[in-house]
């Protein structure tokens, strides 16, 4: 061991001997092993906003859409009775739908309805513009929703459509920042309701917001959805009311009376689905395909044959995401690996050069009794330090590099340990295998022509 000591002093003193050579031949093997970690924490971090995204619109779901045209000025009125003979009548999305579906499909776990209103939140002077959701309590078993603090909707209060609300922590924190929310009062639009509940935080992507259709469940006011549709507004009565002539129609429902009038061509009016959106949970994904067929032509059937609605799976769309950003990231990968072969090369190369400059050195150790094994030993042993040397400030520049991009791109990365331990090992053993030749090489010399050498 003692032997091999000093042949790895000689290696280190050769190495600082040549500090310029020995940092150009290192930074192949630094860019290598930085791209390496990058690329790898930029598809770990991809990795993770799939999952993510799985858990905000949960697993087995099925989500459909109401679809309409919004009401355009027309230039004539031949235009406008032309369209109108065309038009073909379509009850819309209603809870007729969501009856049907609970009834027929047996592959359905769960159906939760959802009408959405943006409405004027006010309490207490603080007026704010939000959403006021009429869900079910299967909206929160869908999509993984738990309260912070309060109680869920009970069945007294969904069949009754009693005034109760459950907030997100958004307008908790903007109306109820110094107290407790349960029990307090907050009006929406021309209703008060009681908070009974509020949902813990959940963090919402934009790009999950537009291209999965997911609500920020934070800034929304969740109410049974028979509160919303009884006491502050139900696009079916408003479209019944349209069909004779869009007079104001008063409903009257229990102590209270609400009034609908006609909005003047409005995009509201001209939505008449009952509900925005249905969504189906199923028990096994397996059957994701085959049910939505059947809830396609269940729905069609339903709506005289009108394409109003738009089925979306989100499993399925987010399954091709991550394919396609699983190819992004094996030819990074690749290109990062290609960079390590690249900074091999540049060892070896390197290596060669030195060997034919130190000839006269490798004779003067061949004959003070150094084996062709310890010339081996000393040239692997140097080519071995620069790799090993490269990888470990390959490893910070490729956290750095991760952290960067990070920042400056919004992009998710995550450093796993697994991507240093690989691009460490690669990284020596790239010093290995190309430092060998090299070394066989010096070892091959004769020694008394290497002493003759200048």
């Amino acid at each position: 061991m003692e032997r091999y000591w000093e042949i790895v002093q000689v290696a280190i003193e050769a190495v600082f001997a040549n500090r310029a050579r020995s940092i150009l031949t290192a930074l192949g093997i630094i860019f290598g092993v930085a791209a390496v970690i990058a690329m790898m924490a930029i598809g770990n971090g991809a990795r993770q906003e799939i999952l993510e995204q799985m858990k905000l619109v949960g697993v087995n779901n099925i989500i459909v859409s109401a679809r309409y045209e919004p009401s355009k000025t027309q230039s004539s009125d031949q235009e406008t009775d032309s369209k109108e003979v065309k038009k073909q009548y379509s009850p819309g999305l209603s809870m007729k739908d969501v009856e049907s579906i609970r009834a027929i499909i047996p592959t359905v776990e769960r159906v939760s309805p959802e009408v959405t209103y943006e409405t004027s939140m006010i309490n207490g002077g603080v007026r704010l513009q939000a959403k006021l959701n009429g869900v079910t309590p299967d909206f929160f078993a869908v999509f993984n929703l738990s309260l912070q603090d309060g109680n869920m909707f009970n069945e007294q209060q969904l069949e009754e459509g009693s005034p109760v609300c459950i907030i997100g922590p958004t307008i908790k924190t903007k109306f109820f920042a110094l107290e407790n929310p349960i029990g307090k009062h907050i009006k929406c639009g021309n209703i008060w309701l009681k908070v009974i509940g509020v949902i813990e935080n959940r963090m919402v992507s934009d790009k999950s917001t537009e291209d999965l259709g997911i609500t920020d469940f934070n800034n929304n006011i969740y109410a049974p959805i028979h509160t919303v549709l009884l006491r502050f507004k139900d696009r079916a009565q408003i479209n019944a009311s349209s069909l004779t002539g869009g007079e104001s129609t008063v409903i009257f429902s229990g102590n209270s009376i609400m009034s609908f009038g006609s909005s003047g061509g409005s995009d509201d009016e001209a939505n008449y689905h009952q509900l925005d959106k249905i969504v189906v949970q199923l028990y096994d994904s397996e059957k994701l395909n085959e049910t939505t067929k059947v809830l396609n032509q269940l729905l069609k059937r339903r709506h005289m044959g009108v394409d109003d609605f738009q089925i979306t799976v989100p499993e399925l769309l987010l399954k091709q995401e991550q394919r396609t950003k699983d190819i992004f990231n094996i030819v990074l990968g690749a290109i990062a690996g290609i960079s390590l072969l690249v900074g091999g090369i540049g060892i070896m190369n390197i290596m060669l050069a030195s060997v034919m400059e130190r000839i006269r050195e490798i004779g003067v150790r061949r004959s003070v009794g150094a084996s062709r094994n310890d010339i081996i030993f000393q040239f692997l042993a140097e080519a071995t330090m620069i790799s090993i040397s490269g990888g470990l400030l390959g490893i910070l520049l490729g956290v750095i590099m991760a952290r960067v991009i990070m920042e400056s791109t919004e992009i998710l990365t995550i450093v796993s340990a697994w991507s240093i331990i690989l691009s460490f090992g690669v990284s020596a053993s790239v010093g290995i295998v190309f430092g060998y030749l090299p070394a066989r090489k010096a070892a091959d010399q004769d020694p008394v022509t290497s002493l003759r050498h200048d």
